[in-house]
């Protein structure tokens, strides 16, 4: 196998935004394994370090950087810090998020504004921050949005979140009608709900904490409502990463690709868990 093939983002460098041990973090060792070096920003620096000496395990250089994406000056002093660890940077993978799920008469108004800052106007200042300076350098680019089922369809109980994820879709749009030329490629990438298990088991290598047994269990029979049958997981979504910024998807730009084990494809009426139910039965 040749070592384009088996690290097709070797020599790149790529910056992700919001490492959790779910994610955030799946998709930067993804990234990390693909070859790139990859930058790591976390509000929380301990989850940014972390990730990074995750990626550097496997070979690639990395570095963890404490960040509030919604901040303007910190964001510009982290890319520039990146960029003296790194060098110039190919990627960025917005998906930095704050998970606050309240509806419209729960939600205080200053939690509104914080929250749709960290999806949005993280992603501003991000994309901002990396397209200046592939354009001040005449490089191309990928950017990559990390929105969410919950992008396309509505949730009761959860405004900020699907507002803030909806927008990015076509922020991404008009990032990418407005840097097509400049061979800056920006689309999205959209998860669903998200298999526990690798998230569960860094949280623990980490030694964090770990998600509630209330929370986990919310996932316990939701695979069997999926068109697959199963969940995806964070390094599902880290190899449709590592595709969107690899030349293999050099035709690729202002698109939603949706790692979603069909979910937002089934129609209303079609339930996998009943319609699939005899088929299990039998065997």
């Amino acid at each position: 196998m040749s070592s384009s093939t088996s690290q097709p983002l070797a020599g790149k460098v790529a910056v992700v935004t919001g490492t959790s041990p779910n994610i955030g973090a799946g998709i930067a060792t993804e990234l990390g394994r693909a070859g790139a070096a990859v930058a790591c920003l976390d509000l929380n620096p301990e989850f940014a370090r972390l990730a990074a000496g995750d990626i550097e395990a496997l070979g690639s250089k990395a570095v963890g950087l404490g960040v509030d994406v919604a901040d303007e000056a910190a964001v510009e002093r982290a890319w520039d810090e990146v960029e003296s660890h790194l060098g110039p940077v190919d990627i960025l993978v917005n998906a930095a998020v704050w998970f606050n799920v309240k509806g419209l008469l729960d939600m205080p108004f200053d939690e509104w504004k914080r929250q749709l800052a960290i999806i949005l106007d993280g992603a501003f200042l991000n994309s901002r921050a990396a397209i200046r300076r592939m354009v001040d350098q005449g490089r191309p680019g990928s950017i990559i949005n990390l929105t969410s089922t919950a992008a396309h369809q509505g949730e009761p109980g959860n405004i900020g979140y699907c507002t803030g994820k909806s927008g990015l879709l076509n922020f991404t749009q008009s990032l990418a009608m407005e840097f097509a030329h400049l061979g800056i490629r920006v689309n999205v990438l959209t998860p669903t709900a998200t298999d526990p298990t690798e998230g569960v088991e860094r949280a623990k290598r980490w030694g964090v904490d770990t998600p509630s047994p209330e929370y986990l269990a919310a996932f316990a029979n939701t695979a069997s409502h999926i068109p697959l049958g199963k969940l995806p997981g964070p390094s599902d979504y880290g190899k449709a990463a590592v595709y969107l910024s690899s030349d293999a998807a050099a035709m690729v730009t202002g698109t939603d690709l949706r790692v979603d084990a069909g979910a937002i494809a089934r129609y209303w009426r079609f339930d996998p868990a009943i319609h699939f139910a005899p088929e299990k039965a039998a065997k």
